[in-house]
């Protein structure tokens, strides 16, 4: 559903994702994890259509990304890290907007966004708001229903739990996994490595642009040198060769007051 050969994105001198090669199935949750400012973000904005690679191919759901951008539309839904939407229009709107784009009849917008809006449990008057009166979770809550509307078959999701509250998470948690097994595939970018852990069949780890290692998590572990059952948080370190802060080099900070 997902596959990239060779992708490359150059941003003036600075390479930013460099010879990327991903495939992924039909119904994987598949996780995309990496440093700050390792590629991660623009590969999800090179394989949804927002910007355009240096050299490379791109397919999602058997489109090419770069020849048919519109085909590659109509099968994806997003929530990327950074909201940047109509902040002048309300989130009924928007959703209302966002399925009319897609085709939808407005009496399956108006069920489906109700059925969405109630599951994330935003409140009645908060659906008429304003989105640039909204708060940070509220917003995400608008623009997921708004990648969700149109049942995509491929869904990208960028740090989608940033700003959500804790008992919402777990119904939205439960959902992409209900979405899982209906045969969507999740394409997921998170930094919270225990929901990674949690929700993810297999997983890439990408570093300065490049794919360090990527498959399930015994098969990260073992390329780790570590036991096949070893937390991801340990294999995740190893891989991108993190090394813990020094004991004692912020002893000004933590010892006693001066």
């Amino acid at each position: 559903m997902v596959r990239t050969k060779g992708l490359t994105k150059w941003f003036g001198k600075t390479c930013a994702v460099r010879e990327l090669d991903l495939e992924v199935a039909r119904g994987e949750f598949f996780g995309f994890l990496g440093p700050n400012g390792s590629g991660k973000s623009t590969t999800i904005k090179l394989l949804t259509t927002l910007l355009l690679p240096t050299r490379g191919s791109m397919e999602v759901a058997g489109h090419d990304v770069l020849s048919a951008p519109i085909a590659v539309k109509r099968v994806m839904g997003m929530l990327p890290e950074e909201i940047q939407t109509y902040e002048r229009l309300s989130t009924n709107e928007l959703i209302e907007f966002t399925g009319r784009v897609h085709g939808l009849r407005r009496r399956d917008i108006r069920q489906r966004s109700a059925d969405l809006l109630d599951l994330m449990e935003l409140a009645d008057a908060d659906r008429d708001k304003l989105l640039l009166d909204c708060s940070m979770g509220m917003r995400k809550k608008a623009v997921l229903a708004c990648a969700l509307i149109h049942r995509p078959r491929v869904l990208f999701l960028d740090e989608p739990f940033n700003g959500i509250d804790a008992r919402t998470s777990i119904t939205i948690r439960g959902l992409l996994n209900e979405l899982v097994a209906s045969g969507t595939t999740i394409f997921f970018s998170s930094h919270i490595l225990e929901l990674v852990e949690k929700l993810c069949t297999r997983v890439a780890i990408i570093e300065d642009g490049e794919i360090k290692a990527q498959g399930t998590l015994p098969e990260l572990a073992l390329a780790a040198g570590l036991a096949a059952d070893a937390p991801l948080e340990e294999t995740f370190l190893q891989l991108v060769e993190a090394r813990p802060q020094t004991e004692g080099s912020l002893s000004w900070l933590t010892s006693g007051s001066s």
